[in-house]
């Protein structure tokens, strides 16, 4: 293969990075409100991985909220695990993922290898020919977790946005329901 063949495939690869957002806030910052206003600015058909798992009834209703405030037109897909798999599913829609930290919070419990799943994303995103965003709940901003599995997934999450805001094209910090663009390399 040719030097300028490598370097097109290579551009290839990225393209899915390159329409990637990352979205980041805290709790009720405006986060999913934001990242599902970029998704529908495209075309329908639209794709929306909820990673959330109902163990409560508070994250019952949590859910049920979200799913009653989304417009008409999503295609909601109940993913806790296999978040890079059903991204390839879906490479041609639009898509967000929402969230990433509950995702990263079902990995934990389950045991799973986090950098290894990490990686696996990043591979699934440089392979969609869609625009995707991801939602994810930044959590170091606060004070030191008084337990050991806390800290580590407050140390995982930030490590996993450090890593994805280093591929993606574009990364928005919300507060108070107002976007912050971190970073844009004229993605999505």
């Amino acid at each position: 293969m040719s030097t300028h063949s490598l370097g097109a495939e290579q551009a290839k690869n990225r393209q899915g990075l390159h329409s990637t957002t990352l979205v980041l806030g805290g709790a009720r910052s405006g986060k999913s409100r934001f990242a599902e206003s970029r998704v529908t600015a495209h075309p329908t058909p639209w794709v929306y991985v909820a990673t959330g798992r109902a163990f409560d009834t508070e994250m019952q209703e949590r859910i049920a909220h979200h799913q009653r405030s989304r417009a008409k037109g999503w295609l909601t897909v109940e993913e806790p695990f296999a978040v890079p798999e059903t991204l390839r599913l879906h490479s041609t829609m639009p898509l967000l993922l929402d969230c990433l930290t509950l995702w990263l919070t079902n990995l934990l419990l389950e045991e799973y290898d986090i950098a290894a799943a990490t990686q696996q994303l990043i591979h699934a995103l440089a392979s969609r020919q869609a625009p995707t965003v991801l939602v994810g709940n930044e959590v170091g901003l606060g004070i030191v977790p008084e337990n050991t599995l806390a800290r580590r997934f407050r140390d995982e999450a930030g490590l996993m946005h450090q890593k994805l805001a280093a591929e993606v094209g574009r990364v928005v910090f919300i507060a108070a329901g107002l976007p912050l663009v971190l970073k844009d390399e004229g993605g999505l």
